[in-house]
């Protein structure tokens, strides 16, 4: 029982309010405020929930000021160089890192779920060719929960197991699929003797006439990224994803919300607009001209990929996605190429520039991951379905610490309204 308070008091006559002050592992306290109604009547306000804690986590913990994330107390540097996706997937919903048999039991249960039942892949037959990969996501993610009505019990635990292991195992099918639709290729059915990422290259890239041999290198670049986006701590998705399972909602419905989330521009799509810019630039002789319109207040322009919302220091996951960056076009011999040239040029320029540096807008994870997507063959239209295949570990894991948590209640935000007073409805003739 935390033995902190805080008060408010009010100018208007209501008495003051005692109220509990909560401290966690890491980082500030908060002020309890579920009895603020009941004692004074009035809520707080708080637009995009910036100051409120909406639950209690224990998955990921982020200092932005100081550059600082954490899965389960581990430092994402250590993870991206250490671990592999499926190591770091286990950590998130388990809470530990697996030993190698834990480790091997996963990877196994994992491959086990990796094909979609066959008929769900008459779904993408409803989708025109030229369906963007989120919206297709969305509604087959949405579908699985017509398939598999035997682990829906959200109360059980097992239940709860078994479709944690099915999303993790079958977004990646399912996103390769989004693409091989796209292109007008023939869907490729899982290698269950590759890894988790090298599968989903090859899902991706080979065809029924030609094997696709994955490079190392390049694997092991796609695995970080997905690394780097497993889980940020209560973000808009990871929010609707709990929202819409505080309802008693099925994971997959759950899951679904957070793709459609993820898809919006300034969540997900951050790292296809980095892409987006680079072409609109064109060229490394047209920076100087973009990078005096960034600084313009007036201007609309924004270089995208600089900056974070939520660090304001150099974001820790950027670092190292620069590494990989570099590891991949010198293993692909792109250094040259136009538009990696381009990127190259503007990070240079935004890394030693005064404004950017005052202003802390260093390149972000974002700026780094779309242009290794790129390098490797990925369309831009695919990028943040990939977000979405990594994120969906963090997804489920946070909807399933929600469910399990013994004070979890049907999310209900209260507003301030600001519309009509009561008032009478007038007889249609009387209306002026």
């Amino acid at each position: 029982m935390s033995t902190k308070t805080a008060t408010i008091t009010f100018n208007d006559g209501k008495p003051a309010v005692e109220l509990p002050v909560l401290s966690g592992t890491l980082g500030p306290d908060v002020v309890d405020i579920r009895t603020l109604y009941a004692k004074s009547g009035v809520f707080t306000y708080d637009p995009g929930f910036m100051a409120t804690a909406s639950c209690r986590s224990a998955i990921t913990y982020i200092d932005g000021d100081k550059g600082i994330l954490l899965y389960r107390g581990y430092p994402i540097e250590q993870l991206a160089v250490q671990c592999d996706f499926l190591e770091v997937a286990y950590l998130i919903l388990n809470g530990e890192l697996p030993t190698r048999a834990q480790k091997d039991e996963f990877v196994s249960i994992i491959k086990k779920h990796t094909m979609v039942h066959d008929q769900l892949t008459r779904f993408y037959n409803g989708f025109r060719r030229d369906a963007h990969p989120m919206a297709v996501l969305v509604g087959v993610v949405g579908a699985l929960s017509a398939f598999y009505h035997d682990a829906m019990d959200i109360s059980d635990q097992y239940h709860r197991d078994i479709s944690a292991h099915r999303l993790i195992a079958k977004l990646p099918t399912i996103t390769a699929m989004a693409y091989k639709y796209n292109v007008g290729q023939p869907f490729m059915y899982p290698r269950n003797d590759l890894d988790y990422t090298a599968n989903f290259m090859h899902m991706m890239f080979a065809t029924p006439c030609e094997r696709y041999e994955p490079n190392p290198v390049l694997v092991r670049a796609l695995d970080r990224i997905l690394i780097l986006h497993a889980d940020h701590e209560q973000n808009a998705s990871t929010s609707t994803v709990r929202l819409a399972g505080s309802s008693g909602a099925n994971p997959f419905a759950c899951i679904s919300a957070g793709i459609a989330c993820l898809w919006g521009p300034a969540h997900g799509g951050a790292n296809e607009a980095v892409l987006h810019m680079l072409e609109e630039i064109g060229d490394v002789s047209r920076i100087g001209e973009y990078i005096k319109r960034a600084k313009d207040k007036n201007d609309p322009f924004r270089l995208m990929g600089f900056g974070h919302r939520v660090y304001k220091n150099y974001d820790p996951r950027a670092k190292l996605m620069r590494e990989t960056c570099h590891e991949v076009l010198n293993e692909l011999g792109l250094h040259d190429h136009k538009l990696f040239k381009l990127a190259m040029a503007l990070e240079k320029i935004a890394l030693e520039d005064e404004y950017f540096v005052e202003r802390k807008l260093y390149p972000n994870v974002d700026f780094y991951s779309g242009i290794v997507q790129s390098a490797l063959g990925i369309p831009t239209r695919l990028f943040t379905a990939i977000f979405a295949m990594a994120r969906t570990v963090g997804w489920i894991a946070q909807w399933n610490e929600m469910i399990s948590d013994p004070e979890q209640k049907i999310g209900r935000p209260r507003q301030l309204y600001t519309g009509a007073a009561q008032r009478d409805v007038v007889p249609i003739g009387q209306r002026g």
